[in-house]
C-alpha cells in the first residue's frame, strides 16, 4: 500500500513538472511564433490556444491567425501559401526556443509566390544570424537558390553515370565580377 501511495506521489510530481514545463515551453513559442507571423506577413496577429481541456498535457492545440485584412480565424481557413508561411512563422518559432544544429526543409517554399518566398528568405536570414542552425533547403525555387550559400545538384552529363555538383555561390559571384 505504502509502494502504491509513493508510486502515485511519483507520478503526480512527474505530471506536475510536465505542466510546469509544457506551460513554459508553450508561451516562449507562442510569444516567438506571433512575432515572426506578424513579421512574415508585414502585420495581422497569430497565437497558439490550448482547447478541450484545462490540463495542458490533455489539451489540444489551435493554431489562430489573422493575415492583414482579414478576419481572425484558424489556420485550416487560410490559402496554401498562408498557411504555409504560418507554418514557417511556428517552426522558426520552436526553433527559437530550441535550436537544432541542422534543420532540413524539403520544397517549403513551393505553395508560394515570388514575394513570399523572398520573405521567407529574408525570415531564413533572420534565423541564421539568431541561431547557430545550419538550414539545408531542398528547392528548386529560382528566388531561393539564388539566395543560398552554396548550392548542390546532381548532374547526368552521359547516360546513367550521375554526378554531384556544389557550387560556393560567393565565389563563383567573384569569379564573374
Amino acid at each position: 500500500m505504502l509502494a502504491s501511495w509513493l508510486g502515485h506521489q511519483g507520478i503526480a510530481g512527474l505530471n506536475r513538472e510536465g505542466r510546469e514545463r509544457l506551460l513554459t515551453a508553450f508561451e516562449q513559442v507562442n510569444a516567438n511564433f506571433g512575432v515572426l507571423f506578424t513579421h512574415l506577413f508585414g502585420g495581422g496577429e497569430a497565437r497558439l490556444v490550448l482547447v478541450e481541456s484545462d490540463d495542458p498535457l490533455e489539451a489540444g492545440l489551435e493554431i489562430m491567425c489573422q493575415p492583414p485584412g482579414k478576419k481572425l480565424s484558424t489556420l485550416s481557413l487560410l490559402s496554401g501559401g498562408e498557411q504555409t508561411l504560418t507554418a514557417l512563422a511556428l517552426i522558426f518559432g520552436v526553433f527559437l526556443v530550441n535550436p537544432a544544429p541542422i534543420c532540413v526543409l524539403d520544397e517549403v517554399d513551393a505553395p508560394l509566390d515570388d514575394a513570399n518566398v523572398t520573405r521567407f528568405c529574408d525570415l531564413l536570414d533572420e534565423m541564421t544570424r539568431r541561431t547557430e542552425t545550419r538550414f539545408l533547403i531542398i528547392t528548386h525555387h529560382a528566388v531561393t537558390m539564388a539566395r543560398m550559400d552554396r548550392l548542390f545538384g546532381v548532374t547526368m552529363q552521359e547516360q546513367g553515370v550521375s554526378q554531384l555538383v556544389s557550387v560556393d555561390l560567393k565565389k563563383a559571384e567573384a569569379l564573374v565580377a
